[in-house]
């Protein structure tokens, strides 16, 4: 931990701030106060916990003890909300929604939840009597290492809607001990660390003991008389559920993130193996189940990657459905008579991406093997009752196992899928004998000799009531190509829900400056949950006091965010400059390469240039952020290059004070609230029908952020939002991407001049010895694995370069630049999570508003 900062006092000696902070705290009352509301019951419901609630030695309060007792202390208002709830639906008996994701990005809670709980005041105050300052103790929280990127957050924001809509829902996920990974940057590139975020403990979660289902793995199917089957042997783990309050914006309704632990019992802890020196042996089972919830994405390159990763998927559909079960039985039972036939019109489950498909052969095993119900009686529950959101078309992405894997772990889910298979294909032979042919691929059962593997999508689709894309642009690509024979059987199984994201965190929170001047000029804060309002500043984007509180606000977020580069990687960036950010997962496909050649391309232009002529050039920094999958080695040279071309920029005194490149290590959620609304412009570069929707491009748009962009998943409605005049478009359409490929196979085509200056400079040396020959060389020739520019990086370059020359212009023209940035925030109000939510809601999951009176 860092030494306590030493301030000095009114006598010009010194004394830390933990000896401050200390004195402070001794001056308030250690009282429980657990819905404390004014802020000196706060800081002594703060100090209570200090002191009652410990979890270091005595004596000490210093920010980071600070801020374990003001979560605790948060938390204690929460938990009031959390039971009100809770009773309120056991009383209503609502239909609900239970959303399973392998993902949720939370970030740090204490911001989000003062704010939703609307107490920052009486928290900054209280925290102040105590000798801190607020800032200082959000800074204390570690972000929750529960996700990696987009699909992550989206879970997040979506869990902060259906709160603050007053929707009956509940998150379920895994417990991640280290999850993806701290990245660190030295000088070889991207290093992997195990996150710390447990290291300590979480403040937010709390366990519930009472709450534990068992899980069961390998083993055999056991045929009874009657024909019935039952799953039995094997191993069988523990899950316990953890459970992280979500508030609602100014609402009461606080619902759960439900977080599984896997634990083996103490039956499984072998003592005589132990006491013979057989360490290892006696506690395997312990060792197994805590392997199940240690990181997010496991390695599957070998087998037991892959089955550790089939065990993490499985363990969240089985322990969340056996769970959804018990409370559908323990609400109905309290009102007497029941029938299984009610389930779907009470429980609506959300599938998020084709990583809990196996909730489908679990529901249909637990209703049929422990319930006892008939196989058409279970499908048709599990249909009604299970929908799938697709968020890829990457073929990658769209999980297939193999099925000597699945027969191991999972015998009994195995025959229930064949089952369904064979149901599948004789409904097509009999009534749709036009699509026999197709049936090959539509069949969820790829049997092919070399390798037998189960097509989980196909899957979803076959098994699910709704099939929905996440942007309009990227449902019309799976309607049209990756579902298009399925849409031919159910059409109105298939909608678009275009993602959204929460205001609250994205600008309410995250930009207070700006936030207050919205509010201000739209005489309401009502825009925080009705975000369509701010289509209201329109009429003020060539108001001059307008255009200068905005500028001011802007300045105040570089400023910050340059105080935060300059303290994370040393580099010294000038807020006078344009600000241009492209972070999220290093993908080959999001195309980060791209814009680093064309960093590459602008550092040799501005080399060759005059003084005089460099004095003409728009000033840029460029900042880079996001990480590269441990084993993605090409996403890997793209994160070194990057920070070898900033070594090599940023120390150049012939042009360092006209461009800055700036890799920002560890993104995650704390440090994109830090750098969006810092952004100037952001890049959303992707090969066009490859991002399926984005959702940074949504934040950086609301946060009056200017894209440059393709027209690629949600840029697509976010430029028709905010006017194409007020967007940088570059870059082939989808329609076209696939016609281009097939010339480039053959042979015809001819790249940019600028292009090839890019490519030649970076093999030049220019950046250091490291050989980018193998980054390179996938840019190169017409077709084959790892080569032939598969994502058009090459097509593309001559009109992003294009569209980078009318963004220099643009900005010159500081009046326009403003007046742009004005009307994207204006623009972004189709773009918030509610809308997306209050969709699901009514087109999917039929659910209803059940709020706490």
């Amino acid at each position: 931990m860092a030494p306590a900062s030493v301030k000095p006092n009114s006598a010009g000696a010194t004394t830390s701030t933990a000896t401050v902070s200390a004195v402070s705290s001794s001056k308030v009352p250690p009282i429980a106060r657990p819905l404390a509301g004014e802020p000196e019951e706060v800081a002594s419901n703060i100090n209570y916990h200090a002191q009652f609630s410990p979890h270091f030695s005595p004596f000490k309060f210093e920010p980071e003890q600070a801020f374990f007792a003001t979560a605790e202390s948060v938390r204690d208002r929460l938990i009031q909300q959390w039971n009100e709830t809770y009773v309120h639906y056991h009383k209503e008996d609502p239909k609900q929604t239970y959303y399973l994701s392998m993902e949720y990005l939370q970030g740090r809670a204490l911001t989000n939840a003062i704010g939703n709980l609307d107490i920052q005041d009486a928290y900054g105050k209280a925290l102040n009597q105590l000798g801190h300052q607020l800032e200082d103790i959000v800074e204390q929280e570690k972000d929750a290492a529960l996700g990696n990127g987009g699909l992550g957050r989206l879970a997040s924001c979506f869990l902060d809607s259906m709160a603050t809509l007053n929707l009956p829902a509940w998150g379920y996920g895994l417990r991640y001990r280290y999850g993806l990974f701290k990245q660190r940057i030295t000088k070889e590139g991207q290093e992997e660390i195990a996150e710390d975020w447990l290291e300590k403990f979480s403040p937010w979660e709390v366990v519930r003991h009472d709450v534990v289902f068992p899980v069961r793995f390998f083993g055999h199917v056991e045929v009874n008389p009657d024909g019935s089957r039952k799953w039995i042997g094997g191993d069988t783990v523990q899950a316990l559920a953890y459970d992280v309050p979500i508030p609602g914006y100014k609402t009461k309704n606080t619902i759960s993130l439900r977080l599984w632990e896997a634990r083996a019992s103490s039956d499984d802890f072998n003592l005589f193996l132990f006491n013979d020196g057989q360490y290892e042996s006696a506690s395997q089972l312990h060792s197994g189940a805590q392997q199940i919830c240690a990181v997010l994405y496991p390695g599957d390159a070998t087998e037991n990657g892959k089955l550790l990763r089939l065990k993490q998927q499985f363990f969240l559909c089985s322990a969340s459905l056996q769970d959804i079960i018990f409370r559908f039985k323990e609400r109905k039972n309290e009102n007497r008579s029941w029938k299984w036939s009610e389930f779907s019109s009470k429980v609506a489950v959300q599938l998020n991406d084709t990583h809990p498909t196996l909730a489908i052969p679990e529901l249909m095993r637990l209703l049929m093997d422990n319930e006892g119900l008939g196989w058409d009686e279970a499908w048709e529950i599990t249909t009604r009752t299970v929908a799938y959101t697709n968020h890829t078309v990457l073929p990658e992405a769209l999980e297939k196992w193999s099925q000597s894997v699945m027969w191991k772990l999972l015998p009994r889910h195995m025959e229930i899928i064949e089952e369904i298979d064979n149901r599948f294909i004789t409904m097509i032979r009999t009534t749709r004998t036009d699509l026999e042919s197709k049936l090959p691929s539509m069949c969820i059962l790829d049997n092919n000799p070399q390798k037998p593997v189960v097509r989980m999508a196909n899957l979803c689709v076959v098994s699910s009531h709704k099939v929905n894309g996440v942007a309009q642009l990227h449902s019309d690509i799976l309607k049209a190509e990756l579902f298009a024979d399925y849409v031919s059987i159910w059409p109105k199984k298939f909608q678009n829900k275009t993602n959204g994201i929460t205001p609250r965190r994205w600008l309410r929170f995250c930009s207070p400056e700006l936030s207050n001047i919205i509010t201000k000029w739209l005489k309401t804060d009502q825009w925080v949950t009705k975000l369509d309002l701010l289509a209201g500043l329109r009429k003020f984007a060539e108001n001059a006091e307008f255009q200068a509180e905005w500028l001011s606000a802007k300045m105040a977020n570089k400023q910050r965010l340059a105080q935060y580069i300059l303290r994370e990687t040393g580099v010294s960036i000038d807020p006078n400059s344009l600000f241009d950010i492209q972070v999220k997962r290093i993908h080959e496909y999001k195309r980060q390469l791209l814009n680093i050649l064309g960093a590459i391309y602008r550092y040799k232009k501005l080399k060759e240039m005059s003084t005089e002529d460099r004095k003409n050039t728009t000033p840029r920094t460029i900042m880079f952020g996001g990480k590269a999958f441990a084993t993605y080695t090409n996403a890997k040279r793209i994160v070194k290059l990057v920070n070898d071309v900033g070594a090599v920029v940023n120390s150049d005194p012939e042009v360092n004070s006209y461009l800055k490149v700036v890799f920002v290590p560890n993104y995650n959620v704390s440090v994109a609230e830090m750098l969006i609304p810092g952004s100037e412009l952001s890049q959303h570069i992707s090969t066009a029908g490859m991002e399926a929707s984005g959702t940074s491009n949504m934040k950086f748009a609301l946060n009056g952020c200017l894209i440059i962009g393709t027209l690629d998943g949600a840029n697509v409605e976010i430029r028709e939002e905010i006017g194409e005049e007020n967007f940088f478009l570059f870059g082939a359409t989808a329609d076209e991407v696939p016609r281009l490929r097939k010339e480039r196979e053959n042979g015809l085509f001819k790249p940019d001049p600028r292009f090839e200056e890019a490519k030649e400079y970076t093999r030049s040396g220019a950046f250091g010895s490291y050989d980018y020959n193998p980054l390179l060389d996938s840019l190169e020739g017409n077709s084959g694995y790892g080569r032939g520019d598969y994502f058009l990086v090459g097509h593309d370059f001559p009109s992003y370069m294009d569209a980078q020359e009318r963004v220099d212009e643009a900005y010159k023209d500081r009046k326009r630049w403003l007046k742009m940035s004005i009307l994207s925030t204006a623009g972004s109000g189709k773009f918030s999570s509610d809308r997306t939510i209050s969709q699901y809601a009514k087109e999917i999951w039929n659910i209803e508003e059940c709020r706490v009176p």
